[in-house]
């Protein structure tokens, strides 16, 4: 590894052991970095050297800000960071908020002051909010002022935490009013390596535990310049615009560092449901779209007197593309989604294909820069046509924050996904199935096992599996089977109440659109539950309802 820039060494000290990575591969020229920069200054100091400091790169429903506003902000921010809340290269830092410029301009700032972004979507819970702050070691967090009342929460059950700047409030302590202090202006980037962790993103595993997945400055370009560059091919012309969060890794490429990348600009919605999705594609002129299926599938009907045509791009993530799905929106747009698979080990998509080269159906074809195979139960390539699990390797990969889980997601040298899937004869992937119990609603990855837990918290609740179940509306749909405690009544008014208390507990987007009361669960003869039979269960179920 390049000598680190890094005086705190918590993330290279908790770096899986050499043997447990996956092989990296960097065959694009564009992919050889040199050993140190800071990928802040790439993406976005760069422009204002080029002389671009002018153009747009955020616009918002409030305000424009320019590559020169963004990169005043930056600056402001990393010298607040460094001089007043005492970041040293290699800190993490909690990022709270929406999707909104000031989110944009506390990731870089952390980023260029040679600190490690831990971001988090406004929906969390404290609980959920707690268990990054406490893997990873954080002292200091930055946080939209709307969302204190959980991020207060979290900082109880995190006694490493010991500051929280908030934004947006006015006061007087407010991250605003130190950044207005004088001499504050400019901020000289850290000199980082290449393989400094820049970025944790945490992901919910199978367990229902999270992960945190470390990523690197090169990483943070790669995806760039392999997907953006030679799949989605946008230009400084473009305008991005989406719905997923920026504290998913799919959100972060798509709606900030795609659009860096090449002198573009994003539009940042709050909130980005059909309506206001739609709404601000006209209003600003978007070109590029990013959302999951299940957006689109809404956004179908109510097309009518919109006017999108400036959309030009659109690309499909989170959950799997139906092909229904697919030929209604060409139908009604003349444009061709995008599909694509990526993962937050991975950082972004890996497999999709130029709108040129789409085959309805299929996911795509391997992102250049990446390779893909399909391997049996045992771990060997199996031949086109078979389906098994799927296995990549690229210029990023799966890097889990001291995590004995590592072990499962690489084998040989291959980062195994978790997905089940075939390969044709042309090298097409077609997605089959997730191999786990994670369930994929609406283009949120939900750890059944979590749900579950969530659920057994609640007095009225002995037992419950929860599983995923074909939705046309949303992919899936959280579905839990529940043997009610001694004396609980099992009735609609008990629906109500686990829902909300789910919602409660954990993110509500989490929570169990379906609950059907069962006298025992399916398991084997050590007691395990056999989640696989609660999916038999409800897919007969589903069956029966629609033919009937």
């Amino acid at each position: 590894m390049i000598p680190s820039a890094h005086v705190d060494t918590f993330t290279r000290d908790n770096l899986p052991p050499a043997p447990d990575w996956p092989e990296f591969s960097f065959t694009l020229p564009e992919l050889r970095y040199p050993d140190r920069f800071n990928c802040a200054v790439e993406l976005l100091d760069r422009w204002l050297e080029r002389g671009h400091g002018e153009r747009p790169s955020i616009i918002s429903p409030q305000e424009t800000w320019t590559y020169a506003a963004l990169a005043k902000r930056v600056n402001r921010i990393a010298n607040v960071l460094t001089r007043d809340l005492g970041l040293v290269p290699g800190n993490r830092v909690l990022l709270r908020g929406p999707n909104s410029p000031m989110m944009v301009a506390t990731y870089f700032a952390v980023i260029k002051a040679g600190g490690v972004v831990v971001a988090t979507m406004p929906l969390l819970r404290a609980k959920e909010i707690a268990y990054p702050l406490n893997k990873a070691a954080i002292r200091l967090a930055l946080c939209d002022h709307r969302l204190a009342e959980e991020m207060e929460k979290a900082r109880a059950a995190a006694p490493g935490l010991a500051r929280v700047v908030y934004w947006g409030s006015g006061a007087p302590d407010a991250l605003e009013a130190l950044m207005a202090r004088p001499g504050y202006e400019t901020f000289a980037a850290c000199d980082t390596a290449s393989d400094d962790v820049c970025l944790i993103g945490f992901t919910s595993g199978t367990t229902g535990e999270p992960k945190g997945t470390m990523h690197f400055h090169r990483d943070l370009l790669a995806t760039c310049d392999s997907y953006g560059r030679h799949v989605l091919r946008a230009d400084a012309t473009d305008r991005f615009i989406g719905s997923p969060p920026l504290a998913f890794t799919f959100g972060l490429g798509g709606l900030v560092l795609f659009p860096l990348r090449v002198g573009a600009s994003t539009i940042l919605l709050e909130k980005a449901p059909p309506d206001e999705l739609l709404a601000a594609i006209e209003t600003h002129r978007a070109t590029v779209c990013f959302t999951a299926p299940t957006a689109y599938r809404a956004m179908l009907g109510k097309l009518a007197g919109r006017d999108i045509a400036s959309l030009r791009t659109c690309v499909s993530a989170g959950e799997a593309l139906p092909r229904a799905t697919f030929d209604a929106w060409r139908a009604a747009t003349g444009l061709k989604i995008m599909d694509g698979i990526g993962a937050t080990e991975m950082l972004h998509i890996f497999i999709g294909s130029p709108a040129d080269e789409i085959r309805p159906g299929a996911t795509g074809r391997p992102v250049p820069g990446y390779e893909a195979r399909i391997l049996d139960d045992d771990g060997r390539e199996v031949p086109p046509g078979t389906i098994g699990r799927l296995a990549v390797r690229g210029p990023t990969g799966c890097r889990y924050l001291a995590d004995a889980r590592q072990q499962k997601y690489v084998h040989g040298g291959w980062n195994v996904t978790g997905d089940t899937y075939v390969m044709d004869a042309d090298g097409y992937f077609w997605y089959q199935a997730r191999s786990d119990d994670m369930i994929i609603s609406a283009g949120y990855n939900i750890a059944g096992p979590e749900v579950e837990a969530a659920l057994l918290t609640h007095a009225a609740v002995a037992e419950c599996g929860v599983v995923g179940v074909a939705d046309d509306e949303r992919g899936q749909i959280v579905t839990a089977f529940v043997v009610p405690a001694a004396g609980a009544a099992a009735d609609a008014a008990l629906v109500r109440q686990l829902q909300d208390h789910v919602k409660a507990t954990i993110a509500p987007y989490k929570y169990p659109r379906a609950i059907e009361f069962v006298a025992e669960l399916p398991k084997t003869q050590t007691g395990k539950l056999q989640r696989f039979e609660l999916r038999r269960v409800a897919a007969e179920r589903r069956a029966h309802k629609l033919a009937s």
